[in-house]
């Protein structure tokens, strides 16, 4: 059997520790025994993306909020699909992050973070979603397990009434809020609806090939002005 090996810890701000682990050419992220991400399963990550700009169209100089690089799935999926003259902010709290995406698992990154559409911002994506107004086409949140976080008790007020609001209105007309979940949430799905967004949920697979745990993302697009 190949080995598990431990190739770094991350302390998460106002958080727990994150490890980082390889077996053989698979990466995997964990907090205490949950497994938090796994290279090996990167479908509802892409799907994140994919799904997004599907909702949106076509878009002239689209700009674009990840909150979370995490193993940079989202963000290679929108990469290969906008055109260049779009824009892509990146939000990541944990500096090892990014030190293990340009480090151990650089084959795996294969130069996101270096693409000149890519701006790396770090800061909690909260910050910068609280200091926009009418920026975003898209936000796209795949920060802790979803609404029911388990890695920083600070990643509830994203998901607040208070930061929904905030996600409002840090978009265009007709932008999409979408966001990531290990699992269902109906309190969270009817929150988003009396925030003021038309709300799509769709389960997806962890595996891009169908297969895998089944996941949960929300696409909210905010309606009216």
């Amino acid at each position: 059997m190949i080995p598990l090996e431990h190739l770094g810890s991350a302390q998460v701000p106002g958080g727990e520790e994150l490890r980082l682990y390889r077996r053989g050419q698979d990466f995997m992220i964990q907090l205490d025994r949950n497994e938090l991400m796994n290279s090996r399963m990167s479908g509802s990550e892409e799907a994140l993306s994919d799904m997004t700009l599907e909702r949106l169209g076509h878009r002239a100089k689209l700009h674009m909020l990840i909150g979370g690089y995490g193993m940079g799935f989202t963000l290679r999926a929108a990469l290969a699909r906008l055109d260049q003259d779009a824009r892509v902010t990146v939000a990541e709290l944990v500096p090892e992050i990014v030190e293990w995406a340009r480090g151990p698992m650089q084959a795996l990154t294969a130069g996101c973070l270096d693409d000149p559409r890519v701006k790396l911002a770090m800061r909690d994506v909260a910050e910068l979603i609280m200091s926009a107004s009418g920026v975003y086409d898209a936000i796209l949140l795949d920060v802790d397990n979803g609404p029911d976080g388990l890695v920083r008790d600070e990643n509830d007020r994203i998901y607040s009434r208070r930061g929904l609001a905030n996600a409002r209105a840090a978009l265009k007309p007709g932008g999409v809020l979408a966001i990531w979940s290990a699992a269902p949430d109906e309190t969270f799905r009817n929150r988003l609806k009396k925030s003021g967004f038309d709300v799509d949920e769709v389960a997806v697979r962890a595996r891009s090939n169908g297969k895998g745990p089944r996941h949960v993302i929300w696409f909210a697009r905010k309606n009216g002005l």
